[in-house]
């Protein structure tokens, strides 16, 4: 950008000019007289001491527009009394740049405001200023995300900052003013959405849309100043026959027309590919009526007038969006067969349609901190959940785009509770937002009654049934990352897998550290609890021993080098020695008494701990093989599963079952069928009444309606196998059911 396109943009935005301390009284007072409209029994005094406050000490600041720096935060303060916020909240935008940029300190802030008025003004000052790269405004979304979640004011104070900022970008330089119209499209305009306060939300996507496009900005702008006598007299005849219907009809309102959105009609051309005049000339017109029960007869008038279109009309009332938005919208055919859109709500809904929270604030009973009750936004919280659980700052960024910006659909539990999920979420979604633990052990869905394969995208109005495992062992499959759509799924997936590859780190690093100790002929159970290994672990900024374990474990730093380590602070030597371990040494804490690993004996060690592979899953009668895995005791393999050939020979040991086998074995079948409605129910129910304990269940249907079902479940006695498998094949369109014998 150029400077004269800088004096150009200056033209288009509006700015507050220099004035004297009088004129910025003047403002103060004017401030002061809404908030005593909105919040009459409150006490704004707080608001007079908070502005001399700054006053005092933002003097000589300039900002970049030349004025003085008060100008800034008193501009703040005024959008959030426009928007009937109380006094704590306008006294924390006065000072919500005092700590950051004066001498003033948050103790001081605290001892002079309250508790209340400073936890404001510090949520909104750690939010440090933006810089260049997405890592460094990941981070700074992040602790937007955290201080957001705490008071939802500090995120609405950041709003109203980043409106009156964007109205001067004329004043900064051309690439930094693109770069926050860029971020305001991507974050801050989505938030204030996300928060139904569309006046700030409007103003900010106009202002950065001239910024980002200035030429596409003031070809629409020309467009609409040469269509608009045309469609304001369109309008006009509208509105006479509205007021007519609704009179005749005992209904009082009030009648509007609906502003056109320059930016509105710029996405609409680009995402649905349509032509102006086909977006412009789409005349919209808001219905203000004074009860519930008048929006229905005002819509029943309406409809008796002019035909509705099929498909168009949705009930806001009955069913709210996320951000407390209520209305009822219809598109009907008007005068000379053109579509008109309509809307129809009470003067709350319209004040909540336009303010979102804040309006929230304004029809609660003004109790407890500053009348501002806090709102239960569903996805506030999930937001700051899985910002704790995405490391990746990029990763993060990109969610909290998608996570904000997405269009949201609204499904059913089986009693009837409503939950909002974005835009082309499956069932693994949907049982994520009902519970963390639902999602993990989820193993099949139900939708609308009938049975769907777990990647299935949801539908609004659905009704969703979610079928989960009762073992504590059960959890989520990686395949389904491949297809969750939301982050908050995606989030929980990769802390679940990310916890158990940690624990498994813990335990082979601790293993590696015997092992080595062991070579050396070290005493292992005194040095793996020394404080020596505590000291190493502080050496390299690790939270505890198991820290190191783990950090061994990963492959983050040797064994050895901890060994070494280890002797220099303890005075010992002697030499590594790298034979390796046979079988008879694996370490005490990996045996228990005979036969408790699912009765089967290592041959010369027979009180070795072993596990059952997962891939095969033998079971009594099979063929078996051992192999030796480092730090879990010896894994139990079929001879002839397809995993033996790719197993190092050095480790593997010959096994057999005990006489007296016993324990719970895992076993996976697959069953192909027919597809039907209650399909997977049957099939569950016979696995019950058989006493297994069901891990998972991965469910799919082919084209030509064939379902294939593959079962993983543990069960005491496996001699019953057959009589399991020969009563599943009796359920009604099963035609073939047969255990797997490795994946």
């Amino acid at each position: 950008m150029t400077d004269s396109f800088a004096s150009s943009l200056r033209s288009r935005l509006p700015r507050i000019f220099t004035r004297s301390s009088t004129a910025y009284g003047a403002d103060l007072s004017e401030l002061i007289k809404i908030v005593r409209i909105n919040h009459p029994k409150s006490d704004y005094q707080v608001i007079e001491r908070a502005y001399k406050t700054a006053e005092h000490y933002h003097e000589g600041q300039k900002r970049k527009s030349g004025e003085d720096y008060i100008t800034h935060p008193l501009a703040v303060a005024r959008i959030l009394a426009d928007l009937a916020s109380g006094p704590a909240t306008i006294a924390a935008a006065l000072l919500h740049d005092t700590v950051e940029d004066t001498e003033y300190s948050i103790d001081k802030l605290r001892s002079d405001f309250g508790e209340e008025v400073a936890l404001l003004v510090d949520g909104v000052t750690k939010l440090d200023k933006v810089k260049f790269g997405d890592s460094a405004q990941a981070e700074t979304m992040r602790k937007m995300v955290v201080a957001m979640s705490k008071d939802v004011r500090v995120l609405v104070i950041k709003l109203a900052d980043r409106l009156h900022n964007a109205r001067t970008w004329g004043f900064v330089n051309p690439e930094s003013a693109k770069r926050k119209a860029q971020e305001t499209l991507e974050i801050y305009a989505p938030l204030a959405h996300r928060l139904g306060i569309s006046t700030i939300k409007v103003e900010l996507e106009d202002i950065s849309f001239a910024v980002l496009y200035p030429k596409v900005y003031e070809e629409i702008v020309s467009l609409v100043s040469q269509r608009n006598p045309s469609r304001s007299e369109y309008t006009e005849r509208v509105i006479d026959a509205i007021e007519t219907e609704l009179r005749d009809n005992r209904v009082k309102a009030r009648i509007s027309g609906r502003p056109k959105q320059y930016y509105s009609i710029y996405q609409k051309m680009v995402m649905r590919g349509r032509e102006f005049d086909d977006i412009y000339d789409l005349v919209g017109i808001r219905v203000i009526v004074s009860s519930v029960r008048d929006c229905y007869a005002a819509l029943g008038a309406l409809h008796a007038k002019w035909s509705p279109l099929p498909g168009r009309f949705k009930d806001y009332i009955a069913m709210p969006k996320f951000n407390l938005y209520q209305s009822l919208h219809t598109t009907v055919v008007g005068p000379d067969g053109r579509a008109v859109e309509i809307q129809i709500r009470t003067q709350e809904m319209h004040q909540r349609a336009e303010f979102g929270v804040a309006a929230h604030w304004k029809y609660k009973t003004n109790t407890g901190k500053d009348g501002d009750q806090e709102v239960d936004f569903a996805w506030l919280k999930q937001l700051s959940d899985w910002q704790e659980e995405t490391a990746d700052p990029g990763e993060f960024l990109d969610n909290l785009r998608f996570e904000i910006g997405a269009k949201e659909l609204y499904v059913f539990t089986p009693k009837g509770k409503v939950v909002g999920l974005s835009a082309g979420s499956t069932p693994v979604d949907f049982a994520y937002a009902v519970h963390t633990e639902v999602g993990h052990k989820t193993i099949g869905a139900k939708v609308n009654g009938r049975l769907v394969p777990l990647e299935s995208k949801l539908q609004a109005g659905d009704v969703i049934e979610i079928l989960t495992s009762k073992s504590e062992s059960a959890g989520p499959s990686k395949d389904w990352l491949n297809f969750v759509g939301s982050p908050r799924a995606r989030a929980k997936i990769k802390h679940w897998f990310t916890q158990e590859r940690k624990e498994l780190a813990t335990e082979e690093g601790r293993e590696a550290l015997a092992k080595a100790l062991r070579r050396q002929g070290l005493p292992i159970q005194s040095l793996l609890s020394s404080e020596s290994l505590n000291q190493v672990a502080q050496e390299l900024r690790l939270t505890d021993i198991n820290g190191l374990f783990t950090a061994v474990g990963q492959g983050q730093v040797s064994a050895i080098t901890i060994i070494e380590r280890i002797k220099q602070l303890q005075g010992l030597g002697g030499d590594p020695d790298t034979e390796e371990i046979p079988v008879q040494q694996i370490p005490k804490s990996l045996r228990g008494p005979r036969h408790r690993s699912q009765g089967v004996l290592v041959k010369g060690s027979p009180d070795v701990l072993t596990k059952m592979a997962r891939c095969c899953t033998p079971v009594p009668g099979d063929g078996i093989i051992g192999f030796i895995t480092r730090g879990d005791g010896v894994s139990v393999h079929r001879s002839d599963c397809k995993n033996v050939k790719s197993l190092n020979a050095e480790r593997v040991v010959e096994v057999s079952w005990a006489e007296d086998s016993r324990g719970v074995f895992m076993v996976q079948i697959q069953v192909e069928a027919l597809d039907r409605s209650g399909l997977l129910s049957d099939v569950t129910r016979v696995l019950s009444e058989n006493h297994v304990n069901i891990l998972s269940a991965t469910v799919s249907t082919s084209r030509d309606r064939i379902a294939l079902n593959k079962f993983v479940f543990e069960m005491a006695d496996p001699s019953h196998l057959d009589h399991l498998l020969n009563q599943v094949r009796r359920i009604e369109a099963v035609y073939d059911v047969y255990r797997v014998k490795s994946t």
